[in-house]
């Protein structure tokens, strides 16, 4: 059986498909955008099941348009001959002037396109892209030295609370 969407409350119509957990602990992420994505039938239909990969994903701009490329969308299980290949690129949808501002940064050495989260938005496919800069293997440590103070620190504060 297919794992359910899960549906948040507080942004309104916003169910989320999947997001790329490695992002956050590979690249720094200085800014990001939200973006259309071009899809096929039988993809939108895998998606609702709730099935997707973000994991090597990455997006690249060629010319003036943006590429969504690594994300793989599996078959769909009900499809017939016209399914979708798994793993093909997808066009990213953006405005001339967002490309713009993207191709700079991305174009910068050591930084990337980096897909964070894929959702549905009053019943739209996005993604969420983020022009982020890799981390060294030292700062890889201090942001885990940084999650576990904060988890330490969370934990005091809830013993602390049970007492009273």
């Amino acid at each position: 059986m297919a794992k359910a969407p899960k549906k948040d409350s507080t942004d309104g119509d916003l169910v989320h498909v999947c997001r790329n957990r490695r992002a956050s602990h590979e690249y720094e992420v200085l800014d990001t955008i939200e973006c259309g994505l071009v899809l096929v039938g039988t993809e939108v239909k895998s998606l609702r099941d709730g099935h997707a990969t973000l994991e090597d994903a990455y997006a690249k701009i060629e010319g003036n348009e943006v590429w969504l490329v690594g994300c793989e969308i599996p078959e769909y299980p009900f499809g017939n001959r016209l399914n979708h290949k798994p793993k093909r690129t997808r066009k990213l949808l953006m405005r001339r002037s967002e490309i713009g501002k993207f191709a700079g940064k991305a174009s910068q050495k050591g930084f990337t396109l980096v897909p964070l989260r894929l959702y549905f938005k009053n019943g739209k496919a996005k993604v969420e892209i983020a022009a982020a800069r890799g981390k060294q293997k030292h700062d890889k440590r201090d942001s885990l030295k940084k999650a576990e103070a904060k988890r330490e620190m969370d934990r005091a504060t809830a013993a602390r609370r049970r007492k009273q």
